[in-house]
């Protein structure tokens, strides 16, 4: 088991140390990571990160859960409101039947009531893109976000991808909060599109397209 420590700093943000490595990774998906946000030394809330084998009811409702959440609260992530649990269970569904094709890997973080967060790298790319992977559907509830949970996350999906033998990874965001997660993790700004796509609400919204180079033990 490794653990993610995301520790108050003095101007009241979380900063995540212990970073994975392939070798790490290994050990990760055989026991949940545990991350601690903590105040001081007293902790505040412990989140376990999993790789998602198979999508069952259980993970099907606390997934849609999530994605309704961050569509209600204004996340351009690929549907308009209204958001319905018949349109979260679709998507889902799908994704599911992507997992077990291989076609993609996906985490969630969990705390004591469920599912709060999920991150997805879709490996399954072109033939002359074999060294590449795309992160997708970064999502967490408004409920356990300034926690440390999109940081680690983001640190599972990074060691998924070197294990699977990618060196690239690429997202797209429009989420001024999660633009400024991936540039303290160190990813790459590529630049933004405008009028990339629609938020919940109709509006149209720019896309900040990142990349990250990995680095493999």
């Amino acid at each position: 088991m490794y653990s993610i420590t995301a520790a108050r700093r003095n101007n009241g943000n979380l900063r995540v140390s212990g970073r994975l490595t392939a070798d790490r990774l290994r050990i990760s998906f055989a026991s949940s990571a545990v991350v601690h946000a903590a105040a001081g030394n007293r902790v505040v809330s412990e989140i376990s990160i999993r790789r998602l084998q198979v999508l069952g009811e259980t993970e099907l409702r606390g997934l849609s859960d999530v994605l309704i959440d961050c569509v209600e609260g204004g996340a351009s992530v690929g549907f308009m409101w209204p958001m319905t649990q018949a349109k979260a269970v679709a998507f889902w569904t799908k994704v599911a039947a992507g997992v077990a094709r291989n076609e993609r890997i996906v985490f969630v973080a969990e705390d004591a009531s469920g599912i709060v967060g999920t991150v997805q790298v879709i490996v399954d790319l072109p033939e002359n893109q074999p060294h590449r992977g795309d992160v997708s559907k970064m999502l967490v509830h408004r409920r356990a976000r300034c926690k440390g949970v999109g940081a680690a996350l983001l640190d599972a999906a990074e060691a998924a991808a070197i294990e699977a033998g990618k060196s690239v990874l690429v997202l797209d965001t429009a989420s001024d909060s999660a633009e400024r997660l991936y540039a303290r993790q160190g990813w790459q700004l590529c630049g933004q599109i405008p009028k990339y796509a629609l938020m919940p609400d109709g509006a149209f919204c720019a896309t900040t397209v990142f990349y990250k180079l990995l680095t493999h033990s």
